[in-house]
């Protein structure tokens, strides 16, 4: 199987130390439980990688208790998108500092074009097709603990639609959710140990070890989204042996 890890996981996932949102080719609102806006589409959001018509998916993920507490995630059908999180003041500010003792290295905001693979963008749009577009009820209205909200939505030549949910009774949509939120976390991975190269790499050492965790249970997913970063630590005399063998091993877990 190409790609980087499993689809389907346990709706455990969800709440995995995210703090992102994820849009699909629309505005970056906050929307609410039946797929209405409660804020103005953020202008420029959906860049290069996702402009010239065509089908467009995305994921729009909030939860103010996380750190990034929003971000989007684009994608069309060939696996080019951009991803955006935002970072409130707190965290902006902690992201050229260093990270406190037995607290988790700073995740700075991310506004930049990624690709995912071929199979794992099939398997996107294949869902939103198979399931009207998202234009249906999405949220199983189950009394779950708060994973964060996400609001697919897709939009093309086919059709259109959009649904948001904390926890969805439907498989497939459940399932989707937490794959497109695993992509998200290892987006964020990736501008950690951009940080800890730059501000304390041997802290790189503790976070390459939980992310091949991650990447080994499927938290963390499609690694061909960090390959920037994981190609400077394989190759940096400058770090340990591990942190380079481990991001060696997550590479040719991102070939395939």
């Amino acid at each position: 199987m190409t790609g980087s890890g499993v689809w389907g996981l346990g709706s455990g996932v969800l709440g995995f130390g995210l703090r992102l949102v994820l849009v699909l080719g629309l505005g970056s609102g906050v929307w609410g439980a039946r797929g209405q806006a409660a804020g103005a589409g953020r202008s420029g959001l959906v860049t290069s990688a996702v402009d010239g018509g065509g089908a467009v998916v995305e994921v729009d993920y909030t939860n103010p208790g996380l750190t990034p507490s929003h971000w989007v995630l684009t994608l069309r059908p060939d696996g080019a998108g951009h991803f955006w999180s935002e970072n409130g003041p707190t965290g902006n500010a902690k992201a050229e500092q260093a990270a406190e003792p037995g607290e988790p290295p700073p995740a700075p905001a991310v506004d930049r074009d990624i690709s995912v693979s071929a199979e794992f963008a099939r398997h996107v749009f294949d869902t939103a097709r198979d399931h009207s577009f998202f234009a249906m009820e999405c949220d199983g209205h189950t009394k779950v603990a708060f994973q964060g909200w996400k609001k697919l939505s897709y939009r093309g030549p086919d059709g259109q639609g959009s649904c948001g949910f904390n926890y969805s009774k439907n498989k497939q949509i459940e399932e989707l959710g937490e794959s497109l939120v695993a992509v998200a976390e290892t987006i964020v991975e990736g501008s950690r140990l951009d940080w800890l190269l730059r501000y304390d790499r041997l802290g790189l050492d503790h976070e390459m070890e939980y992310v091949v965790e991650g990447a080994g249970d499927g938290r963390l997913q499609e690694f061909g989204t960090i390959r920037g970063i994981l190609e400077r630590l394989a190759t940096d005399e400058g770090v340990l042996e591990r942190v380079r063998k481990r991001a060696r091993t997550l590479l040719a877990r991102a070939q395939g």
